[in-house]
């Protein structure tokens, strides 16, 4: 599957000089280090091509062809940030009894990783916002492909340093998933928008589900875990040789700007406080947050629990000497894989045609993902012990529901936050649903489980972390609340981002019932 992977990335590599040809023909030679980007520059007159050839040219300065190869280019790099996130979820096993570690400093793991990523993601917000976006997010995968490498060479006595490997890795991701979806935003509109983000959002299910995958058969076949980690790194660098020769940095905000509107940058805490008073994202961030919280916890709990209650119900044979039975590992990565394919196609579908009937679509379909995803996951978790076949049916349920709200959620962040503010929105969202998500929810969870053993029996090893996972169902009922709110203001705030239309001018003094009241100048003159 790898190979067959690569073969396909060879493919559009060799097609990038008719892509090129394709293209427009002004260069792709903004300075990293520039305020003015390109985005926001124009076209030097005469040296460019023809007037009708002008006229005929997409505003977001890329062309139809190549954008979709850039598409292309972002949705394989999402796919491999995904599929190295969750290898080591597929190997937990091995690395808990080659490390010696309990569940608290297993659930470490993921938790250094996203605190890393979390923390760093405002400020690769803050610098996409304003500079290259291609050259940062091809610094930032290349420093992760090298850390992931070093990580598989982590010596058994020294756990900290895989702690520490797995937190620097986060730097490279932090620097790609804020950027890349404005990179989406600045070529498409409306539908298109829609359709373009749902399949770069396929990408996380299967990268997911492929980590699983890769990391359970190459611990198979090498008989060594540390193997598992070293196939994603080889794949970043040719991602890192993809972005710089396929994908074309766009125009901010080109493709949506109208005539009136001059689209400015504005300071940091500008940006912030505007974003604080948008309901519609402030919300909605709050129920990503509830499914960074359930996926997170389900990403890397989920396999190890299905072997856990194999060796409880089944009297599989525990790990005690690697490498283990990492099989639980591949069926949940393939009901990963499928279930999020069908999620994220059929949120899409749904939100697509209910918005013929009410503009407030997008909330409630992601409520009624959550919602539904609920009493599943509940089941599953219950089932375990009486019926894997049973149990492996709800994940895949629960999962797809789950799924239903990735693209929707990164489309309504779009639509309800103006161009020059969204890497900051990207970062924002990032810091906080996974400040109060996948961060902690992983130790979390395990922690809790440590806490409710009360012998080191495989019963108890099974049973405190079937009770500790139990807690997902009811965080999921709380974001689907959230997106519900959200429902209530997201016709308005989608109207303001639309309608946006800043101004410079310096605010006088108009009395006003006897009082001085200051407004902008522009209201007054006439």
């Amino acid at each position: 599957m790898v190979l067959s992977m690569v073969s396909f990335i060879t493919w559009v590599s060799s097609c990038t000089p008719a892509v090129m040809s394709l293209a427009d023909p002004t260069s792709d030679t903004t300075p990293f280090f520039s305020d003015d980007s390109e985005a926001e520059g124009s076209e030097e007159p005469g040296a460019g091509p023809s007037q009708r050839r002008e006229e005929e040219e997409p505003a977001s300065g890329v062309s139809s062809l190549r954008a979709v190869f850039t598409v292309i280019v972002l949705c394989f790099i999402n796919l491999l940030n995904y599929m190295d996130r969750f290898t080591v979820a597929g190997v937990l096993p091995d690395i808990e009894q080659y490390f010696g570690i309990n569940d608290g400093k297993s659930g470490l793991l993921q938790t250094v990783f996203i605190c890393s990523y979390m923390f760093l993601a405002p400020v690769f917000g803050y610098l996409g916002d304003r500079y290259n976006r291609k050259m940062i997010m091809s610094v930032g995968i290349s420093f992760w492909s090298i850390v992931t490498l070093a990580s598989s060479y982590t010596p058994k006595e020294y756990f900290w340093l895989l702690l520490l490997t797995r937190g620097l890795v986060g730097v490279g991701e932090a620097s790609y998933s804020t950027i890349a979806p404005t990179i989406i935003a600045d070529l498409y509109i409306k539908e298109r928008r829609t359709q373009m983000l749902s399949v770069f959002y396929f990408a996380i299910p299967v990268g997911s589900g492929l980590g699983y995958i890769v990391g359970s058969k190459v611990d198979d076949l090498a008989g060594d875990w540390h193997w598992a980690l070293r196939v994603t790194p080889a794949l970043g660098l040719v991602a890192v040789v993809l972005l710089l020769f396929v994908v074309k940095e766009p125009k901010r905000g080109a493709i949506e700007a109208r005539p009136e509107h001059t689209l400015q940058r504005t300071s940091w805490l500008g940006d912030m406080k505007a974003l604080c008073r948008n309901p519609s994202f402030v919300l909605s961030t709050f129920g990503f947050t509830a499914v960074a919280f359930v996926t997170g916890s389900l990403a890397l709990w989920a396999p190890a629990f299905l072997f856990r209650a194999a060796v409880f119900t089944e009297g599989r044979p525990p790990c005690v000497k690697g490498p283990c039975d990492t099989s639980d590992s591949l069926y949940f990565g393939i009901i990963t894989v499928v279930s999020g394919i069908l999620g994220v196609a059929s949120g899409a579908e749904v939100s697509r045609r209910l918005r013929l009937r009410t503009p407030r679509a997008d909330p409630l379909v992601c409520a009624l993902g959550l919602l539904l995803s609920a009493p599943f996951l509940y089941l599953a978790i219950v089932f375990a012990q009486a019926s894997p076949i049973a149990t492996y049916v709800f994940i895949f349920l629960g999962e797809t529901f789950l799924s239903m709200n990735w693209a929707i959620v990164a489309d309504i962040l779009l639509y309800v936050v103006v161009p020059t503010r969204r890497s900051t929105a990207e970062a924002f969202q990032i810091v906080l649903s996974h400040l109060l998500g996948d961060a902690g929810s992983p130790y979390l969870i395990g922690v809790v489980s440590d806490s409710l053993k009360q012998t080191d029996s495989y019963l108890w090893q099974f049973r405190s972390l079937q009770l500790s996972l139990l807690t997902c169902s009811f965080v999921a009922v709380g974001g689907g609340a959230f997106f519900l709110a959200t429902a209530l203001f997201i016709e308005k705030d989608r109207q303001r981002a639309t309608n946006y239309a800043p101004t410079d001018d310096e605010p006088i003094v108009v009395p006003k019932s006897g009082r001085s009241t200051r407004v902008p100048v522009s209201s007054v003159l006439i």
